[in-house]
């Protein structure tokens, strides 16, 4: 099944710097002080500037965590349209390759010889149809014209001769066996001259309509000819679908593959779908496009946001339940894609009973330490007319658009950082030059 992506997803913001663990906060609560302190007293050293949201409550569904594997979003089994032996195989279970890359090919010698023969007979016919649209050459059509000159010259002369036996014959000075070879001798004349007057205009009318269509017909099949060897040749070089990583090889150089055959096995992972079983009390609860919370033990310390895809109508008729995809986008590092194919993921979806919850906007969740982080915006006690970031340990719960339920000591009205967040530390002194209204921001 492909999962067709709507839009990137939001992966949570991380802390750049590594958090401290809880208990540290505590234990060395009187050294970050004394940091802070000198933070304070560094001259021409100002507060982080940083953008806040309020702390808002309301009712939100109390959430159900479920669980499933992260997969591709299409997988091809690459095969080979034709029987060959495998000359090249450039790629390795791993490798990641692009859309049209070489993944193998075949042997290909008889192919192009023949390709070779098939474009001399091509460039034959593609010369014969030139010739018949050149029509006669100069020195031709020169020719035709004095021979026709020649054929009249000889009429006129025998004519002539006729004319003057035919008075001599008259006078009794010939005999009628000398005019009769001398008419037959006209006559002979004339017919070269219709014959030469003929090729003549042959010559300047040209070849046929007909003709020239034949030399183009002739052409056209020698063309397919060629054609139908050069897809032969392009079947022999098997390439990549679409852009992905090479999960599963099936040949190797030297091997005769048949039609048919695999050669790899492709995964497009850019994206990367989930399915979940969502039982039957809560699929009504579901909407296409809206975005929970994911987690990949695989990847510690790290939330994702999933994006429902598809809603499958047809259920488990023992469970009762249904299959909900949804997609990530992924990250493709120097090492390799960020998700992998088969990881475990849990996935928190809003459904259930509402219950009253605390909201924050997501990029006030800070990550990268054990427990996922908020900074609140609080007077410094020592000085009450400067601020500092007092730092909060929250349990993350459901989605809302783009704000995310958290537990801890949070209060209704707090001031927490959404930017500028991800280089402070605790207790450091900040400054607000702007704020974002959490009401817009969670639509």
């Amino acid at each position: 099944m492909i999962f067709t992506p709507f839009d990137e997803p939001i992966r949570l913001r991380q802390q750049s710097k590594i958090s401290l663990p809880l208990g540290l906060f505590i234990a060395f609560g009187i050294m970050i002080a004394g940091t802070c302190a000198t933070l304070h007293a560094q001259p021409g050293r100002g507060p982080a500037s940083v953008t806040v949201a309020t702390v808002v409550q309301r009712d939100v569904s109390a959430g159900q965590e479920f669980v499933g594997t992260l997969v591709p979003t299409r997988i091809s089994s690459v095969g080979s349209a034709v029987d060959g032996r495998v000359i090249e195989f450039p790629v390795n279970e791993g490798d990641r390759v692009l859309k049209g890359q070489v993944l193998a090919k075949l042997l290909t010698r008889q192919l192009e010889i023949q390709l070779a023969g098939a474009q001399a007979e091509l460039e034959l016919r593609k010369q014969e149809l030139v010739e018949l649209r050149n029509g006669a050459r100069p020195e031709e059509k020169a020719q035709a014209e004095a021979r026709l000159l020649n054929a009249k010259a000889g009429r006129a002369f025998h004519e002539s001769r006729l004319r003057r036996v035919q008075k001599l014959r008259e006078n009794s000075t010939l005999t009628e066996e000398d005019l009769q070879a001398v008419s037959m001798a006209t006559d002979q004349a004339g017919q070269a001259y219709a014959e030469a007057e003929a090729a003549w205009k042959l010559v300047e009318a040209g070849p046929r309509k007909e003709q020239i269509a034949q030399a183009e017909a002739r052409l056209a099949v020698q063309q397919e000819v060629v054609n139908g060897i050069l897809d032969q040749l392009e079947k022999h070089t098997i390439k990549a679908p679409f852009d992905g990583y090479v999960t599963q090889e099936f040949t190797e150089v030297g091997q005769w593959l048949a039609r048919g055959a695999n050669v790899v096995r492709v995964a497009e992972l850019d994206y990367v779908g989930i399915e979940v079983m969502v039982l039957e009390n809560y699929i009504s609860e579901l909407e296409l496009g809206e975005i929970v919370r994911v987690e990949v033990p695989a990847i510690p310390g790290k939330i994702f946001e999933g994006k429902i895809a598809l809603i499958v109508p047809q259920g488990d008729a023992r469970s009762r339940s249904f299959p909900v995809k949804l997609f990530m986008k992924n990250e493709i590092l120097p090492s390799g894609p960020l998700f992998k194919s088969g990881m475990f993921a849990r996935v928190n979806l809003a459904v259930g009973k509402s219950t009253s919850a605390t909201l924050v906007p997501k990029d006030a969740i800070v990550l990268g330490g054990q427990s996922p982080l908020i900074f609140v915006v609080a007077p410094d006690p020592k000085d009450e007319k400067k601020l500092i970031a007092h730092p909060r340990v929250v349990e993350l719960g459901v989605s809302d658009g783009g704000l995310i339920a958290v537990k801890g000591n949070l209060q209704p009205g707090d001031k927490v950082v959404v930017q500028g967040n991800e280089r402070l530390i605790p207790m450091s002194p900040v400054q607000i030059t702007g704020e974002i209204d959490t009401v817009v921001h969670s639509e």
